[in-house]
């Protein structure tokens, strides 16, 4: 199982970690709709659970997966690939010299301030913003936050996955049929 966990895992951590680290240092400026292509990476990244979570029930269990063994398979996958995002991302900001906290602090004031905010909302929000951007700033607070961006898409598709899989008729394995 940890075998199964470790390959599929690194796989679907790869396919996530790999395009964002090249667009990162690639371009000048991040598209303005890059969290969508991040969260559509992810998914394609974690079909890896559901391909890992079929591997071990048609390979390992002889075609059956009871719950908890099937989720477990699925949330490791899910971790590992997690870990990758996150170790990714703070390959990303080394490489490049980004500020993302600099970045949402800027981010955060032009949006109150695009909404009307008075001097006093304004002066709040750049406090807050400012406060975020000082705990971004620490890899202790930075790497669990992005851990969290992935890890809850991953249990989400375990679940399914699982769901789908209990059902040993589902995409059942083949047989090995030598030819007559």
């Amino acid at each position: 199982m940890i075998r199964i966990v470790a390959i599929y895992g690194a796989v679907a951590g790869l396919i996530v970690a790999a395009p964002m680290v090249w667009l990162m240092t690639a371009l000048t400026r991040a598209p303005d709709n890059a969290a969508v292509y991040g969260y559509l990476t992810m998914l394609v990244a974690l079909t890896a659970v559901f391909l890992g979570v079929k591997h071990y029930r048609d390979k390992v269990l002889g075609g059956v997966v009871r719950f908890v063994p099937a989720l477990l398979v699925g949330l490791g996958i899910s971790a590992v690939a997690s870990v990758f995002w996150a170790l990714g991302w703070e390959l990303s900001l080394a490489l490049t010299g980004f500020d993302f906290g600099a970045e949402s602090t800027r981010a955060m004031v032009e949006a109150a301030r695009a909404n009307g905010a008075s001097a006093a909302e304004l002066e709040r929000v750049t406090e807050q913003a400012a406060a975020y951007a000082r705990l971004y700033a620490n890899p202790l607070f930075r790497l669990p936050l992005t851990f969290v961006e992935m890890f809850p898409i991953g249990v989400v598709i375990s679940v399914i996955s699982e769901a789908l899989l209990r059902n040993s008729r589902f995409l059942a394995a083949r047989a090995n049929r030598s030819p007559a």
